[in-house]
C-alpha cells in the first residue's frame, strides 16, 4: 500500500481544483449559452413623435373675457391625437419583446398626451401601458394571446410609426383603442386566417370592472399584393345598460403597382340604435425612394338615435393630404386637412373672429423617430 506523502496529497489537491474549477466554467459557459439564446430573441424597437399644428380658419390660442373667463379653445377636429396648437409633443414609445420558439412576450409602453389618451381607461399607474401579453405558439397553426393588446378593427393604429397619415380618422378615434383578454389566432393555409377572442368590455385594460365580456372574431385573407380582414366586435360595455354593442368593420389594401398603394376602411358600430359608420379611401403615391404622398378621404355618419361625436344624425368629412419624407430612421410628415361637419343644431367649430363654422382647415408638420 502506498503511503499518503505531502507530494501526494498536494497533487490530490490541485487535482480537486481543477476537477471543479473545469465544473465552474462549464457551468459558466452553459449560462452564458443561456443568456445568449434569450437575448438573441429579444428586442427593443419604438418612435418618438413631435409636432407643430396650426388652423387656417379657426382659433390657434384660448380667448378669455374681461373677468378672465375662457370664452372660446383653440380649435382642432374631434377625431385627431394631433390636436393640440403650435410646437406640440405626441409620445415616446418604447417595445419590449422576446419571440422564442414556442413562447413569448410583448411589453408595450407609451409616455405622452398621445399614449396618455390612448389609454384614457386604464388609469394611473397602468396609463403608460400600451400593451401587455404574452403568447404560446401551441403548433404551426394555432398561437393564444393573454394581456392587453391594441385592437384589431380598423386601418389606422396608436402608433404615429405604423401609419401613413400623422392626424387619424373618426372612425378609428371612436373605434376601440384596445382590448384586455385571451384571443386564439388560427394559421388556416399560407392565405387565409381567423381569430376568436373574448375580452373586457372595450379599452377597460387595466381590470374589468363590469363583470361584462366582449366576444371578437376575425377572417383575413392575404398574398404578396395586400390583405383584407373582416373584424366583428359584440358585447355589453357599459355597467348601466344591458344593450350590446355590435361593431362589423372592413380593413384591406393592395399594391396595385411598384408605387401606388390603395387601402380601404368601412366601419359600423351600433348600441341600442346609436353609433355610427363611415368609409374612408387611402390611395398613396411613391414618388422616389425617400418620398410619398397619400390621401384620407373620409365620410362619418352618427346614428339618428345619437351618436359618440356631434350629435345625432351628424355627418363628417375629411380630406387629408400627407407627404411622407424620410431621412434613414426619421420621417417628416406635413400635412394639410379639412373637416366639414353637418347636420348639427350649431356650427360645431369657432373661426378667428369667434363666429360659428361649419368647416376647419389646419396644417400639421410632425417628425417621427422609429427604431
Amino acid at each position: 500500500m502506498k503511503k499518503f506523502t505531502i507530494t501526494n496529497i498536494r497533487k490530490i489537491f490541485l487535482l480537486g481544483i481543477c476537477f471543479a474549477a473545469g465544473n465552474n466554467l462549464q457551468a459558466q459557459e452553459t449560462e452564458e449559452t443561456k443568456v445568449e439564446s434569450f437575448m438573441s430573441n429579444f428586442s427593443i424597437s419604438g418612435s418618438v413623435d413631435t409636432y407643430f399644428r396650426t388652423n387656417f380658419n379657426g382659433l390657434n390660442k384660448y380667448e378669455y373675457n374681461e373677468a378672465g373667463d375662457i370664452i372660446a379653445c383653440p380649435q382642432a377636429p374631434a377625431s385627431s391625437f394631433a390636436n393640440d396648437p403650435g410646437f406640440a409633443i405626441g409620445m415616446a414609445n418604447v417595445i419590449l419583446g422576446y419571440e422564442g420558439e414556442k413562447v413569448g412576450f410583448v411589453a408595450d409602453l407609451v409616455f405622452g398626451p398621445r399614449g396618455e389618451d390612448a389609454v384614457f381607461a386604464s388609469g394611473a399607474p397602468s396609463n403608460i401601458v400600451n400593451q401587455l401579453y404574452a403568447y404560446w405558439n401551441v403548433s404551426d397553426a394555432v398561437t393564444l394571446t393573454l394581456g392587453n393588446f391594441n385592437t384589431f378593427l380598423g386601418y389606422e393604429v396608436i402608433s404615429p410609426a405604423a401609419n401613413f397619415n400623422y392626424s387619424t380618422s373618426y372612425m378609428f378615434f371612436y373605434g376601440p383603442f384596445s382590448h384586455t383578454g385571451i384571443k386564439a389566432d388560427f394559421t388556416i393555409n399560407d392565405n387565409w386566417s381567423a381569430m376568436l377572442a373574448i375580452m373586457n368590455p372595450t379599452d377597460w385594460t387595466k381590470f374589468n370592472p363590469y363583470g361584462k365580456y366582449s366576444f371578437g372574431g376575425q377572417l383575413g385573407y392575404s398574398n404578396t399584393n395586400g390583405s383584407a380582414y373582416l373584424n366583428l366586435l359584440y358585447g355589453e360595455q357599459m355597467p348601466i345598460s344591458d344593450e350590446a354593442t355590435f361593431q362589423i368593420d372592413l380593413t384591406t389594401g393592395w399594391d396595385f403597382t411598384d408605387s401606388f398603394y390603395l387601402g380601404l376602411n368601412t366601419t359600423y358600430n351600433t348600441t341600442d340604435g346609436a353609433g355610427f359608420y363611415g368609409a374612408a379611401l387611402y390611395p398613396q403615391f411613391q414618388t422616389s425612394d425617400s418620398f410619398a404622398i397619400g390621401l384620407r378621404a373620409e365620410y362619418f355618419k352618427e346614428l339618428e338615435d345619437g351618436g359618440p361625436v356631434y350629435g345625432a344624425d351628424a355627418e363628417a368629412i375629411d380630406f387629408t393630404l400627407t407627404g411622407n419624407y424620410t431621412v434613414g430612421s426619421l420621417t417628416i410628415k406635413p400635412e394639410l386637412r379639412l373637416d366639414k361637419v353637418s347636420n348639427t343644431p350649431s356650427p360645431v367649430f369657432v373661426n378667428s373672429d369667434l363666429d360659428g363654422t361649419d368647416n376647419l382647415s389646419s396644417f400639421v408638420l410632425a417628425a417621427v423617430y422609429a427604431f
